[in-house]
C-alpha cells in the first residue's frame, strides 16, 4: 500500500472518479487540492462536502500555479495530456495518474480488470452476476458505474473487485496489477485522443503491465493482435486462459458446432457445459462475451454451475442490444453504448430480418468504410444526424441503401424509421459514434431514445 499521508495530490477533473479519488485521499491523509473547467450546480454539494474535509477548490480553470509543490497530479480519464497544466506537468517530472491506480496500489483486495474497444461493460456485468449466483463476495465497479476509488475502502477480506477499465485510465497507471485481466478484442478507436493506433494498442496492453507470476490473463483466441501477446505473457510467468466462438482452446471455454466446452490445463478432456443457444444474450459478440466472463469467473474460482446459469438468465445491460418495445409489429433496439464502428456492425450484423440503423455522433474521423458491407447485407434504410452525419449518409450511399435521412434529433430519426418500416422489421439505434457532439452521455441518448419510441 503507497503512504499518501501528508503528500500533496491534485485532483485535475471531478465528475464521478474525481469526486471518488478525493475522498480517498483525504481519508488516507493526503493533502488535496481539486480543480475542475466547469461548475455544475447538481455537484456543488460534493464541492462543498470536499471543501469541508479539507480540500481546496478551484472552479472554472486550471491555473499552472496549482502545481506548486504537487507530488502527484491524478487526471479525470478524459481530460487529454495536451492540455497546458498535464503539459507543464509533465516538464515539472511531476507523476500523472488515473483514480484507478491510487485505488489499485491501496487496496490489498484481488482485482478482475475488463478491457476491451468493445464488449466491456456486458462482460463486467456478467462477471458479477457470475459471482453474486455463486454467493462468493465481489464489488463491481469502474468505468461500468461506481468508481474503483469508491468502493475499496472497508471491504470485506477476499472481495473480488470485478472492474472495468478504459484504455484512458490504463494510460495513467505505473503500479495497477490485477489479479486477473481481461483484453476482448482491440479495434482502432479513440484515436482522436491516443493519436494512432500504436499508442491506443500501448494504453490497453498497460493492462498487463505489472503481472507476474501468480496472476492470470483472459485473452480471445479469435484475434491474431491478442494470441500473439501470449508467449510474452507466459514468460512474464502469467497463467493464460483464452476462449473462442470457433475452435478449441488449450484451457478456457469454447465452442464447437452447438455446444459449449470447457478445458482446463489440469485435464487433457474437454467437458461439455451447455448446448449454445442456451445463451439467452442475442448475437454472436455476445457469446464472445459470455465465453469471456465465463472463463474469468472460473479462473477465479466461480463455480461452473453458476456461470451456466448466468449464461441462461442474463438479458444484457442497457444501451447495449436493449430491445426496448414492439409497435405495430416493428422491433426496437437501443444500443446506444456502440460508439465505433465496430461496436455498431456486431449488432447491425445480429439480425436476420431488414434493419433500419439510425447512425452518426461525434465525428473522430474513424474509418467507416467498415460499415459499407454489414449495411449492403442487412440495412433497408438509414437515419443520420451529429457531427458525423454526411459522413454516415456518404457511406449508406457507397453501401447502396437508397432510403436514407438526415435529422436533428433524436425524436425526429424515430419518427423518420418508423416512416421507412413496415411489419416485421427492426428499429435499431447503433450511431457508430460517440454522443458528446449533441448529449452527455450515451446513457442520454439512449434514455432520449427509448422515451421518443414509447411516445409512439
Amino acid at each position: 500500500m503507497t503512504d499518501y499521508h501528508g503528500k500533496n495530490v491534485l485532483v485535475l477533473g471531478l465528475a464521478r472518479s474525481g469526486f471518488a479519488v478525493a475522498n480517498l485521499l483525504l481519508e488516507l491523509g493526503a493533502s488535496v487540492a481539486v480543480s475542475d473547467l466547469t461548475q455544475r450546480a447538481e455537484e456543488m454539494e460534493n464541492v462543498e462536502a470536499l471543501k469541508a474535509k479539507g480540500a481546496s477548490v478551484t472552479l472554472g480553470e486550471h491555473p499552472l500555479s496549482l502545481l506548486d509543490e504537487v507530488d502527484l497530479v491524478v487526471k479525470n480519464p478524459g481530460i487529454r495530456y495536451d492540455v497546458p497544466i498535464l503539459a507543464e506537468a509533465a516538464k515539472r517530472g511531476i507523476p500523472i495518474v488515473t483514480e484507478i491506480e491510487v485505488a489499485g496500489i491501496y487496496t490489498d483486495s484481488p482485482i478482475i480488470a475488463i478491457t476491451g474497444s468493445n464488449g466491456k461493460t456486458t462482460t463486467t456485468t456478467l462477471i458479477g452476476e457470475m459471482f453474486a449466483k455463486s454467493g462468493l463476495p465481489s464489488v463491481v465497479s469502474g468505468n461500468i458505474g461506481t468508481a474503483l476509488s469508491g468502493v475499496v475502502s472497508n471491504l470485506p477480506k477476499k472481495t473480488w473487485l470485478v472492474t472495468e477499465v478504459s484504455s484512458f485510465q490504463l494510460q495513467g497507471t505505473l503500479h495497477f496489477r490485477p489479479k486477473i485481466s481481461v483484453l476482448l478484442n482491440i479495434y482502432p478507436t479513440h484515436l482522436d485522443y491516443h493519436g494512432s493506433f500504436e499508442k491506443y494498442t500501448s494504453a490497453k496492453l498497460r493492462l498487463f503491465a505489472n503481472q507476474g507470476q501468480g496472476d492470470v490473463a483472459v485473452l480471445s483466441a479469435d484475434k491474431d493482435n491478442l494470441l500473439s501477446l501470449i508467449p510474452m505473457l507466459k514468460e512474464k510467468g502469467i497463467e493464460v486462459y483464452t476462449f473462442s466462438i470457433h475452435n478449441p482452446v488449450e484451457q478456457g471455454l469454447y465452442r464447437d458446432h452447438q455446444a459449449i466446452y470447457y478445458r482446463s490445463l489440469a485435464s487433457s478432456a474437454s467437458i461439455e457445459v451447455c448446448r449454445a443457444n442456451e445463451v439467452a444474450l442475442k448475437g454472436e459478440f455476445n457469446l464472445e462475451n459470455a465465453l469471456a466472463a465465463g472463463t474469468a469467473a472460473l479462473a477465479a474460482g466461480v463455480p461452473l454451475s453458476s456461470v451456466v446459469e448466468v449464461w441462461r438468465t442474463f438479458q444484457g445491460v442497457e444501451h447495449r442490444m436493449e430491445f426496448v418495445c414492439s409497435v405495430h409489429h416493428v422491433k426496437f433496439y437501443n444500443d446506444s453504448k456502440a460508439t465505433n464502428p465496430q461496436a455498431a456492425i456486431r449488432a447491425i450484423t445480429s439480425f436476420s430480418e431488414p434493419v433500419i440503423v439510425i447512425l452518426g455522433g461525434l465525428e473522430r474521423g474513424d474509418d467507416l468504410s467498415v460499415l459499407e458491407e454489414p449495411l449492403r447485407q442487412h440495412a433497408k434504410a438509414v437515419v443520420v444526424l451529429g457531427e458525423s452525419a454526411e459522413r454516415m449518409k456518404a457511406t449508406a450511399h457507397r453501401a447502396g441503401i437508397t432510403l436514407i435521412r438526415s435529422v436533428s434529433t433524436i425524436e425526429e430519426a424515430v419518427s423518420a424509421a418508423v416512416e421507412f418500416s413496415t411489419e416485421n422489421d427492426v428499429i435499431l439505434l447503433s450511431p457508430a459514434a460517440a454522443s458528446w457532439d449533441m448529449f452527455p452521455s450515451f446513457e442520454v441518448r439512449g434514455r432520449i431514445f427509448k422515451e421518443a419510441v414509447h411516445k409512439l
